[in-house]
């Protein structure tokens, strides 16, 4: 295992991934700011944090658990991409879903690692 979640290349993408999910929510409407703005951020800031967390932890099951987590708020933030498109905030999400996807496929990759 690596000795920080800093050297996981997931934890790298999905720090890439909150970066870009700031940039896009900054021109959403500012009647968002406390609702859909405000709930992008939050999912897409857990994605990284679920997996640092989880890679601190003592045990293998542990850090599976933190990393259910991630997915769970990748989930949430693949839906509200969706959202955000529909209402016409986001006209091309496809580089998001883009890296959602290979966040996602890193996540599993590294829990079936954990198996």
């Amino acid at each position: 295992m690596k000795s920080s979640y800093r050297d996981l290349l997931v934890w790298q993408k999905a720090i890439a991934l909150v970066t870009e999910i700031y940039r896009a929510t900054r021109s959403f409407p500012k009647e968002e700011v406390y609702g859909l703005t405000s709930q992008m951020r939050r999912a897409a800031v857990s994605i990284p944090s679920n997996i640092a967390e989880g890679q601190a932890r003592l045990t293998k099951g542990e850090f599976r658990q933190f990393l259910g987590q991630a997915k769970g708020s990748l989930a949430e933030l693949d839906t509200q991409l969706v959202i955000a498109q529909n209402l016409g905030y986001i006209s091309q999400p496809e580089p998001l879903l883009n890296q959602l996807a290979e966040v996602g496929r890193m996540l599993n990759g590294l829990l079936a690692s954990l198996e």
